[in-house]
């Protein structure tokens, strides 16, 4: 029998418009091995690892007459070549070349028809590289059953790992008049529940549940009780479809050695890292700053626990291993007013530690059931999770998105070939024209900006005022 699509999944699948395409994206950038990583070498690892993401050969079919939810079906004619793609810059390939390619990639929604997701091999990059760019919906990945793609093709040793061969049968579709019948079969056995959910599909399926809630991770009491709007500010205008993407490398070390001259934690490095950078970018766009101004920001921050040690506080905590035996990430969401008004960096720091600490008595993090063990990677699941999360509010609420995964500090491969740079993609919601993503990988720390074409023209400016506000922070704790 087809498997139904939960609440927060079917949201997602109706949520998806022209100008927000609900896609969470991953950039990974490889140096060469001596053997090269070419399509064919992709296209074998890929086929060979589809078993541990079984969703990823199956595609959403609709109930006629929107009787209920959605199913996911297997895809009778699967074809992996059209799902794994080739693409290449004029060589050499520069880094801005490559962003304005994942802009495009970023900008262009995912066919309904077949599974959704798509995998891009970048060839033709300047330094002997290569990059790989995926995306998949966010009703895809739910970090339970669903990891990301990424996630299973990355491995923690350069020969890779042995899986086990799978012989795959799609199994047939159901027919329309079976899907009829099993959905009012479930209005007839259960009334109340079968007409909520009804009303809910035909109301678009964009409504908050306790159910889309539980599956994401317990908001914070402070999030599920805000009322307040977010200020106004140029973040939040009509967006298209069209998108920039930015990157910022930076060294873990650095927020490690504030973290340890302040007594916070390097989240909340990261964060008054990202306030200081708003105020200068809010500066440079001629707006009025004054003490007083914030910037409200939703923070689904994932980070790993280890069970041998309990602390979860850094993201790089519980990722120093290749491998781990059984870890478990945790997801905590917090809305957080970002000091862009102060002028010093030390104070914002402090504004900034002080509010994730009340955050954090406040709220329970709980566990996400996500599938690390089958890569030791995980954060692109993460950020997936963390902007289902973000839909779940309403856009009023907040300026912007800041979702922050951590990622190994050891290397890791596909197909032999070394990861040196990993860049998160996250979607935009209506009316948000940034969201800022970030993951901790091997002593760095990678951002990815995506923003609207037209309303964040300037996102290249955000990036180097990244730069500038961790480098303002590194001289004042000197």
């Amino acid at each position: 029998m087809a498997t139904r699509l939960t609440t927060q999944d079917a949201s997602f699948y109706f949520l998806e418009a022209t100008s927000t395409p609900m896609h969470v994206g991953s950039l990974a950038i490889f140096r060469q091995p001596r053997g090269g990583l070419d399509y064919e070498k992709l296209l074998e690892l890929v086929e060979s690892r589809l078993g541990l993401v079984p969703r990823y050969r199956q595609k959403v079919r609709e109930v006629a007459f929107g009787l209920a939810r959605p199913v996911w079906v297997d895809d009778q004619d699967f074809d992996i070549e059209y799902h794994v793609r080739r693409s290449a810059l004029p060589k050499p390939g520069s880094d801005a070349q490559l962003h304005d390619l994942i802009a495009r990639l970023t900008s262009r929604p995912l066919d309904s028809s077949r599974p959704l997701w798509e995998m891009y091999l970048v060839e033709g990059l300047s330094k002997n590289r290569v990059a790989i760019f995926t995306k998949s919906h966010s009703s895809l990945v739910d970090g339970e059953s669903a990891p990301e793609i990424g996630q299973v093709i990355l491995d923690v040793d350069r020969a890779g790992r042995d899986v086990p061969e799978e012989l795959w049968m799609p199994r047939p579709q159901p027919s329309e008049a079976t899907l009829i019948a099993a959905a009012l079969g479930e209005v007839v056995s259960s009334p109340r529940e079968g007409l909520a959910r009804l009303q809910t599909t035909l109301g678009g399926i964009a409504s908050t549940t306790e159910e889309s809630v539980r599956a994401v991770g317990r908001f914070a009491s402070a999030v599920r009780s805000a009322t307040q709007v977010a200020p106004s500010n140029p973040l939040n205008a009509p967006i298209s479809r069209n998108r920039r993407f930015a990157v910022v490398k930076t060294d873990l070390e650095d927020y490690r050695a504030i973290k340890e001259r302040y007594g916070c934690e390097v989240n909340d490095v990261i964060l008054a890292v990202v306030a200081g950078a708003l105020r200068y970018w809010l500066l440079s766009r001629g707006e009025p700053v004054s003490e007083s101004t914030i910037v409200r920001a939703l923070v689904p921050m994932s980070v790993y626990a280890d069970p041998d040690d309990g602390d979860d506080s850094d993201p790089e905590i519980g990722v120093q291993r290749g491998e781990w035996s059984d870890p478990r990430s945790m997801v905590s969401s917090f809305l957080i007013d970002l000091p862009v008004g102060e002028p010093n960096a030390a104070v914002r720091l402090s504004h900034v530690a002080h509010a994730t600490e009340a955050q954090a008595r406040q709220s329970k993090r709980v566990t996400a059931q996500t599938l690390v063990r089958l890569s030791g990677f995980a954060p692109a699941t993460l950020h997936a999770m963390g902007a289902r999360a973000a839909s779940n509010l309403s856009q009023r609420m907040f300026n912007l998105m800041i979702t922050n995964a951590p990622g190994p500090q050891v290397p890791l491969y596909v197909a032999g070939a070394r990861m040196v740079e990993m860049y998160p993609v996250s979607p935009l919601l209506k009316n948000q024209a940034l969201s800022i993503a970030l993951t901790s990988y091997d002593g760095k720390v990678h951002y990815g900006l995506n923003a609207d074409r037209d309303a964040m023209a300037d996102v290249d400016v955000m990036a180097s005022l990244l730069y500038e506000s961790l480098e303002e922070l590194r001289d004042a704790s000197r």
